[in-house]
């Protein structure tokens, strides 16, 4: 394991408020060729997590176990490894009590392609979770060529997007009630992918009655994706998923009040042979956006960023264009009014947790 240094809070200090993360994994080619020649930055972030709960879900495989475990390292009280498999899971509980010597680590199901399995996994956490100081939403899935459909919505569309949605709102009351608890920052952190710099939602999308439903639409989607992007024929799917996450959780933070989560950017590294980066240098820029910056000063800046390798980074020039602001506030609307029909509690969480 690399060497890692911690800064401790402050005696009497009072935590900013909260923070929401969003994580965008890979790397443009200009930027590849840069990182592969600095290579991964250092790690200089928070003190020891003694007392704390986080939750990662996607953990029992790459940078979500490698997170897991330095997690545990850092002496997190409860490690919930959130897994659709239960083998697959029972085996990384085991892993990171291996590595790190600890019992902190629990598995808890969640299958995100199911709205079901998210509500009861949330459903549960109200009765015996507890206390929630950091959410990392890590789960995801690449296809290309087939085109499947779970409970109504192309595969990619509800794990990566509707799926992941769902499930950090359900749990934002937590991460909310936590910070308001404890003074202490929460955080809510979804892990992505930049190459949402290769797309963009399109005229044909923006002009459409429903944008969600016409990438649902196999025959529509198709012909959306040869317009969006330079490489026509392309299967898109997974940028356009990622885009989505990003515009969701910059949606999601603008209307977070001052005691609440708000979330921000990480560039980690998910692409491990094109970056030439372990799982575990992968995770340490997860971590900087789960507990960085080192000065409290800086949290009010890192509040709905976008990070990569340790430091605050512009997205594409959509996400921050006019159009992409409409388009943001569109993802929004069509997402919620989606998972309210899924999950009535939507409606609640939305009212008394989210500005309008």
């Amino acid at each position: 394991m690399l060497p890692m240094r911690f800064a401790s809070k402050k005696p009497g200090s009072v935590a900013p408020p909260s923070s929401l993360i969003y994580i965008e994994p890979d790397l443009t080619l200009k930027n590849f060729i840069v990182k592969h020649e600095t290579g991964v930055p250092p790690l200089v972030v928070g003190d020891d997590l003694t007392g704390k709960t986080m939750v990662v879900v996607g953990a029992n495989t790459g940078i979500g176990l490698a997170a897991a475990k330095l997690f545990a390292s850092m002496k997190a009280s409860r490690v919930i490894m959130a897994c659709r498999n239960e083998e697959k899971g029972t085996k990384a509980v085991a892993g990171v009590e291996e590595a790190t010597g600890t019992k902190s680590a629990e598995l808890w199901l969640v299958d995100l392609g199911k709205f079901s399995s998210i509500v009861e996994f949330c459903d549960r956490w109200e009765k015996e979770g507890g206390r929630l100081d950091i959410l990392i939403m890590n789960a995801g899935i690449a296809v290309w060529g087939t085109w499947d459909i779970l409970e109504g919505w192309e595969s990619t569309l509800q794990i990566n997007h509707l799926g992941t949605s769902l499930f950090s709102l359900l749990l934002l009351p937590r991460l909310q009630e936590m910070a308001r608890e404890s003074l202490e920052q929460t955080r809510l952190v979804f892990v992505g992918s930049d190459t949402h710099y290769f797309v963009t939602i399109n005229e044909y999308l923006r002009n459409s009655p429903s944008i969600l439903r016409t990438l649902n639409d196999k025959e529509k989607a198709s012909l959306t994706c040869q317009t969006m992007v330079s490489a026509p024929g392309q299967d898109q799917r997974y940028p356009i998923s990622k885009l989505l996450n990003l515009l969701f959780s910059r949606s999601l933070a603008a209307r977070l009040g001052p005691s609440s989560q708000h979330p921000s950017i990480e560039h980690e590294g998910r692409r491990i042979e094109l970056h030439e980066r372990t799982s575990e240098q992968g995770a340490y820029q997860l971590m900087w956006a789960a507990l960085g910056p080192t000065n409290p000063s800086d949290n009010d800046h890192i509040r709905g960023a976008y990070v990569v390798d340790n430091e605050i980074t512009e997205p594409s020039d959509f996400v921050i264009s006019k159009e992409g602001h409409e388009v943001q506030e569109r993802i929004r609307n069509e997402t919620i009014e989606i998972l309210r029909g899924v999950a009535p509690k939507i409606s609640e969480i939305v009212d008394q947790s989210l500005r309008a």
